[in-house]
């Protein structure tokens, strides 16, 4: 893992326990390489399970792992109070396939950041390499009380 500087560790912790290690990141293969206030890095392994044809990456599993970097970026720098919260609008662009059994690498930059909102820059590159896809990622964050989400 490369950088983890000056997150606060109950942030680090429900970044693992919610959005990378949930059912559903562990059964796609996530792992966070980076995790900064406002910028992470989050791979997603290449699995045959993953592919659509041949071997290229379903653009769900791509969508995916965009939601989910965007959601960790917003989630990196907002008080813990105001977790979690919930894509609101995920816009993105396609710009090539996925495929040659190569793993992606999501990186998510806040854009815009508001009390209960935050918008991010997520872009999509195979292996380092080849861009695969570029997104808008909208958050809408929530102020928890005594377990119930309030608006």
């Amino acid at each position: 893992m490369e950088s983890m500087s000056a997150v606060d560790l109950k942030t680090r912790a429900f970044v693992d326990d919610v959005l990378v290690r949930s059912p559903f990141g562990k059964t796609l293969g996530f792992e966070l390489v980076s995790l900064e206030p406002d910028k992470v890095r989050l791979r997603l392994p290449f699995k045959p399970e993953n592919v659509t044809l041949e071997n290229i990456v379903h653009g769900g599993a791509v969508a995916a792992l965009i939601d989910t970097a965007g959601a960790i970026v917003s989630a990196s720098n907002a008080p813990l109070e105001m977790l979690p919260g919930a894509t609101s609008t995920l816009n993105i662009s396609y710009l090539a396939p996925a495929g040659d059994n190569a793993s992606l690498t999501a990186t998510a930059r806040t854009v815009s950041r508001t009390k209960g909102r935050v918008v991010s820059d997520v872009v999509v590159h195979e292996e380092g390499r080849k861009l695969v896809a570029k997104a808008l990622v909208t958050l809408r964050l929530f102020v928890r009380r005594q377990g119930a989400a309030v608006e």
